[in-house]
């Protein structure tokens, strides 16, 4: 019997200790986010965690701010075992303190969304990147709107056009330089595209940044607008209504598909917010997390940049494309 006993204690102490083992050995991915509270950033968290539960790693879920924030994360998820990480950083130029403080931390790292750029501005290919081709997307929106005024049979040179703009981010540049190119070459008037500089990229700062352009034009009955996400765009949505300019007055179209579209079409009467370009955040989550977990594991390390496309949705049809 004591012999059974002795067998019993020494078997449950191998267990926990190989149990204990096993618990450090699993891998643990950190995934930061500029912005926590948006729902682009809750998507990726989400469908990093499904590729954690699949492939059988931990997904640290950090939001980065600023600067100070990002580099306390990264030593915050090394303390707690990360091997590596995914970040949409708030600002490009942290890049190569970002680079320095990973391997510091003996990290990998990977960006998503906005690309690190380095002293010289130039992006830092030496990390792997999944993007957004913000610009094209940014085209499909020009392209959007000038299909929509000519359903319409609105007069371009009456029509005024709201650009809702965050240029310190080039992602979000490049879409709304691709919308304003697809529309100057449809023909709308490039007189007509009144810049609305936002001082932050959500949707107060797109509200207060439209409700100053739309004050200074009152020459205007028919606006047109858009903005480097859905957020932004509705922003300038809700101005346009502030100022007495209806759906029948407005044309809009946001980036993104997220909760913000959604919430716009599922309500009892149009609005001036027409559709929207779809991301798709499952890439940017699944996607990055599965690659960062398959260098940690396997040393196969990403590419060096992948490109995702959008998909346009719209009241009729956005059902098709949320989950």
């Amino acid at each position: 019997m004591k012999k059974l006993l002795v067998f019993t204690l020494v078997s449950l102490m191998i267990l926990s200790v190989v149990s204990i083992a096993g618990a450090e050995d699993k891998v643990k991915i950190g995934f930061l986010v500029k912005m926590p509270e948006e729902g682009w950033f809750q998507d990726e968290w989400e469908y990093a965690e499904q590729a954690g539960e699949e492939f059988g790693f931990e997904v640290i879920k950090i939001g980065a701010t600023d600067g100070g924030k990002v580099l306390t994360a990264i030593d915050n998820i090394a303390v707690q075992g990360a091997q590596g990480f995914v970040i949409c950083t708030p600002d490009v130029k942290l890049g190569p303190a970002i680079v320095a403080k990973a391997k510091a931390n003996d990290l990998k790292v990977m960006s998503v969304d906005d690309r690190f750029v380095d002293s010289d501005g130039e992006p830092m290919e030496e990390v792997p990147h999944m993007g957004i081709s913000a610009y094209e997307i940014g085209k499909l929106v020009g392209k959007t709107l000038a299909e929509q005024l000519e359903k319409k049979d609105w007069d371009m040179e009456e029509v005024g056009c709201l650009r809702m703009s965050y240029d310190q981010l080039p992602t979000l540049k490049d879409r709304t330089d691709g919308a304003t190119d697809a529309l100057l070459e449809a023909g709308f008037p490039e007189e007509n595209i009144y810049d609305c500089p936002m001082e932050k990229d959500d949707a107060e700062g797109a509200f207060n940044a439209a409700n100053i352009t739309i004050n200074k034009h009152p020459e205007i009955n028919k606006w047109i607008s858009f903005g480097p996400s859905d957020s932004t765009t509705i922003g300038s949505v809700r101005a346009l209504e502030g100022q007495n300019f209806g759906a029948e007055s407005v044309i809009s179209v946001g980036i993104n598909g997220d909760t913000f579209a959604v919430n716009e079409f599922e309500k009892d009467e149009p609005t001036g917010f027409y559709g929207s370009v779809k991301l798709d955040a499952r890439k940017h989550g699944y996607g990055t997390a599965k690659l960062m977990y398959e260098w940690i594991t396997e040393g196969k390390k990403p590419p060096k940049v992948t490109w995702t496309a959008g998909t346009l949705i719209t009241r009729e049809n956005y059902k098709e494309f949320v989950e």
